[in-house]
Formats: C-alpha cells, structure tokens, sequence
C-alpha cells in the first residue's frame, strides 16, 4: 500500500480530508444506510442489469429510473459514476454499483490524492440518498488491458483507503470484475486454476478481498462457452434447460453432476480460489447475458434462446439454487444488459445483448413469473407489435407484405375507408400488419422481428377509431360489424356477416383490380352468404368449393398466391381461427 504522507502536502488537502470524515461520520448514522446493512446482513441474492451508454436514443436520466422502478429492478450497474444518474437514483432505494474506467487506473494507481477525490466526487457527494453499494475498479484489465495489471491492486488500495478515511469502508465494498479468460482449464471444476503467469497480481488481490470482505467480480457467458465448444457443451445445458442425468456434466473428481454452464463456470472460480489458499471470498457475477441477435456467424444468437437463457438464469437465482459444490451459496447476478447498445462495434451480437431498446420498449419478454420479483418485463403484460422508428419506408414496406401475404396477418382494417388506414403511411400500416400477425402467432418469441424492422410495446398503440389487434378497447364499428361468440370455453371469435352481398358488392365496384376471369371466380364462390358457422369443415369460407383464390392484398396491392380464405379475410373482415 503506498504511504500517505504526500495527500497531506498541504492544508487544503487536509481540510478536504477532515470535511469528507465528519461528513460520512453523520451520514453513517442516517436510517437508508442503516437499511443497506440490514439488506447486506441478510445476504439475499438478487439479479440486477448492466446499464451501459451506447445507446443512440437512450433514456433521460429522470426517465430512466423511473423506467427502472416501473420494472422493479433493484440493483443496476454503471460503468462509470454518471453525475446526472447517480443524482436521479437519490432517494430510491435502487442499488447502484459505480465503475471506475480502465483509462482512470493510473492516475488513481499513483496517487492517493486522485483516489481520494474521485471517492469524493463520485461516492460521497451522493451517498447514502443513492445507495451506492459497491466500486467496480476497471473492467477485465488482467485480460483487456494487461499494461495496466500493475496499477490494479494500487488503485483498489487507495479508494479503499480513501472509503476508510470517508468511514465508509463497511458499507461500500470494493472490487474488480474479471473475465472469465483468467482461469485455465475450467472444466471439470475440480481441475480449473487461474492463469499462473497472474498470480503475481490475483493472489494479493484476493488476500484483499478476504480482508475486506468484498466479492470477487466475475463477468461469466455461457454463451461464448458454448460458442467455443460446440459438439462438447449442449445447448441446452448453456440455457439451463432441463437434462437427463445421462447428459449432464459430471466432474469426474467430485461426481458433482452440472446441469448447466453457469453454475460449473462459477464453482471453478471457487476452485481456483480454494488452489491460492482462498475460501472465504464469494463470487459476484458482475455479467452474464445472451444476445438476441447476431450474424452469420452468430447462429444461436436468437431472441428465442436469449428468451431462455436470462428468463431461466433469474429463476436460478431468485430461487435460490446455489451450485453443486456450494449449494448453500447463490451467487448475485448482472444481466448484461438492460439496453441494446446500438452504437457499439460488430460484430451484430455486440449490439444486441439488451432486455430492452433504448427507447424502453422490450426486445422480447421474459418468463419469470412465479420466481420472486424482477422486471414487470413479463408475458403477464398485454403487449403489442409495432414497426420501429427510423426505418426507411420502402423496408417497412417489404416487411408488410410479408405480414399481409405469406403471414397471413389480417390487415383488412387498412385498406382505404377502413378504421385504421389513416393515418395513410408505411409506417401505420406496418404497425398495424406486424401487430394483426403477432397476436395471431399468440406473442410468441421470435413472432415480433419482421428482419429487425419491428418491435415490443406495452402501450396500446390503438388510436381514435383505430383499434389494434390485442386491444382491450373495443369500437363503435367492430361491435356493428362483427357479433362475439364462444365456443367450448376458446377465446373470443369473430364471426363474418353478410359476406356474399359485400363481396359481390366489392367485386362488382372492381375494387380490388381484379380481371374478368377472376371477378366470375369470385362470384361464384361468394353466392352463398352463409355465416361462419354454416359453413362445411374443410370447405371453402362460404360454404363454397375449397379455396381456388389466387390474389390476396399485402400491403396495398393485389398480389398472386394465396387461398380464398385469406383473401376474404384479409381483404374486408376480421376473422380469427
């Protein structure tokens, strides 16, 4: 540790010093910090996100933390100490672990004056109206940036003394997260060590985390396990999946049995501590995650599998499932991460790892109800499909004939003087095409994409006589054109009324565009005006001949290649099988 005698070189140093002492001595008393004790005695373990910046269109920060109390998320991460953040946190109970960036370690590694005033202006002018919990001190040096390795230790000493100095030693720990890189043969657990030529730089480190009793920091990915080790590591083993005993891993020197990567990558960090000596420091996980998108190269990159993966890693967590060596101890989890960093480098999945994009509307929705509290995020929530801001119309275009074509969306309520074909843009009707087509997947993951042009919302993005697919609001219109029905306790369905006479009619107005040929076609399947319960199983919609139709709309214009049945539905009623 160095000396402390050039910090008090002068008085105003000195004065500092005294101001930041006397003032965290009365703040150690105040009832939130008595609260933080409590909450850190009881040693729950929680799930708390990442936040990173890289965000072209990211939240306020007034209206990102009321995002995060809307989502119930607890515990959040920076990767700096954000002023306008750390200020909007005040008062909210959301704890919040504060990073000092690699670029900051050595003018913090050599001097304890510059350590001191970062604690200052980063940690005491906020605490404990922000709850600050934790100092991550860099991000993967030891692996990213090895030049600075030697300043690591010195720079965690002097804002650990700076913490001493504040009194605040006991209530904010301490540490620095670590990729998973530093541990060489990490698998069976029992045989994993860290990387020896580090050990110069990872003993003492820990020998400090031991003495302070702070965590050691983590960043764990089974996704870049499995990645690495295809045909070795499951998929399903990565997703915490379910497995037969025949497939799980087993550590040949335990015969501890592993059902998933994260728990055999965290008790080979306990192993590798227990080979230095070390067993009394615990693993935070500081990062874990699973992008939800990738390239050609990122196969398993899906929102389906990132679905799984942090659904099921809370549920791990919150359930309190410990590992195999050490089932008494649940590590705490960051997801990484609570936004899609849109601004980051390729490859794609760098930018895709995020719960939500940046403007709050989730990528996919979780499955974690039933597992304790984390993120309203959920399939609880009536949700709805919507095309994204800022792409170009002749994509979205592409997307809505797809949904009112081979998706078989319904998208009669926008065609022209219909409810919802003002207003008349690509990027309404879209909308409309992506929602009608995702509620008719049932919200399904993976059913709200359309190549990346659309995306999840929670509002009701219904407006005046225009009612969206999924809406509870129910319209003066609909109720005139359709009667409600139930059937063998299924949902609502929508019955057709009067259809001969109105497709006659539409047909006979030329409508659509049709030919000759294709108008007689139509007229005679539409000359029975049956209702959808006269109608023969396996038939065509009226009753008639099985469907011979050969136009359907998408989008706007008439296209080849489709049933009858579609056609009718999409053109004029809403009709859900």
């Amino acid at each position: 540790m160095k000396k402390w005698s050039s910090s008090f070189s002068s008085m105003a140093d000195s004065k500092l010093f005294l101001l930041v002492f006397l003032l965290c001595t009365v703040l150690a008393e105040s009832g939130i910090v008595a609260e933080v004790k409590q909450t850190q005695s009881r040693g729950e373990p929680f799930v708390g996100v990442n936040i990173g910046t890289d965000v072209s269109n990211l939240l306020s920060p007034a209206d990102l933390v009321a995002f995060l109390k809307l989502q119930d998320i607890g515990h959040v991460r920076l990767y700096d100490a954000d002023p306008d953040i750390l200020k909007a946190l005040a008062r909210t109970k959301i704890r919040v672990i504060v990073s000092v960036p690699n670029n900051q370690l050595l003018a913090i590694g050599s001097s304890n004056v510059t350590a001191a005033t970062w604690i200052g202006r980063n940690v005491v002018a906020y605490y404990p109206e922000t709850l600050i919990t934790a100092i991550a001190v860099g991000d993967e040096v030891l692996t990213t940036v090895l030049s600075s390795a030697p300043l690591l230790l010195p720079a965690i000493e002097a804002l650990y003394s700076a913490l001493v100095a504040a009194n605040l030693h006991t209530e904010i720990k301490i540490s620095t997260p670590h990729a998973a890189s530093i541990i060489l043969d990490p698998f069976p657990p029992s045989q994993a060590f860290f990387n020896q030529t580090l050990n110069p730089i990872i003993l003492p480190l820990l020998q400090f985390l031991s003495k302070t009793g702070s965590p050691l920091m983590m960043n764990l990915y089974p996704y870049y396990v499995f990645m690495q080790n295809k045909g070795v590591v499951p998929l399903d083993n990565s997703l915490f999946k379910p497995l037969t005993p025949s497939k799980e891993m087993v550590d040949p020197n335990t015969l501890l049995h592993y059902t998933n990567v994260l728990d055999a990558m965290i008790d080979s960090v306990y192993c590798s501590m227990k080979n230095l000596n070390v067993t009394d420091v615990t693993v935070l996980v500081t990062e874990s995650g699973w992008p939800s998108r990738g390239d050609s190269k990122e196969p398993y990159a899906t929102i389906d599998n990132a679905d799984t993966y942090n659904s099921n890693l809370i549920k791990h967590v919150l359930d309190h499932s410990g590992t195999p060596l050490h089932p008494e101890l649940t590590s705490s989890v960051y997801i990484y991460e609570l936004f899609n960093e849109d601004l980051r480098s390729p490859p794609v999945s760098e930018a895709n790892w995020g719960l939500f994009h940046g403007n709050s509307t989730p990528v996919y929705l979780l499955h974690v109800s039933g597992s304790g509290t984390f993120l309203a995020n959920d399939t609880t929530n009536q949700t709805y499909c919507i095309a994204m801001d800022g792409v170009d119309a002749r994509t979205l275009q592409a997307a809505l004939d797809w949904a009112c074509g081979p998706g078989r969306a319904n998208c009669s309520e926008i065609q022209p003087g219909e409810g919802c074909y003002q207003p008349n843009n690509v990027k309404n009707h879209a909308s409309y095409a992506f929602d009608s087509y995702y509620q008719k997947e049932g919200r399904g993951s993976g059913s709200c994409d359309f190549k990346g042009v659309a995306m999840i919302t929670t509002t009701d993005p219904s407006h005046g006589s225009c009612i969206f697919p999924g809406s509870k609001k129910i319209s003066n219109k609909t109720k005139e054109a359709i009667n409600v029905t139930e059937a063998s306790g299924a949902a609502e369905q929508l019955r057709l009324i009067t259809v001969g006479s109105q497709i006659n009619k539409a047909i006979k107005e030329n409508r659509w565009g049709l030919g000759a040929s294709q108008k007689r076609r139509y007229n005679m399947n539409a000359s029975s005006s049956s209702t959808r319960e006269q109608r023969t199983p396996g038939w065509g919609l009226l009753g008639a001949r099985p469907a011979i139709c050969e136009i359907v709309v998408t989008g706007m214009m008439p296209q080849k290649g489709c049933e009858e049945t579609m056609f009718l539905q999409r053109i004029k009623y809403p009709i859900m099988e």
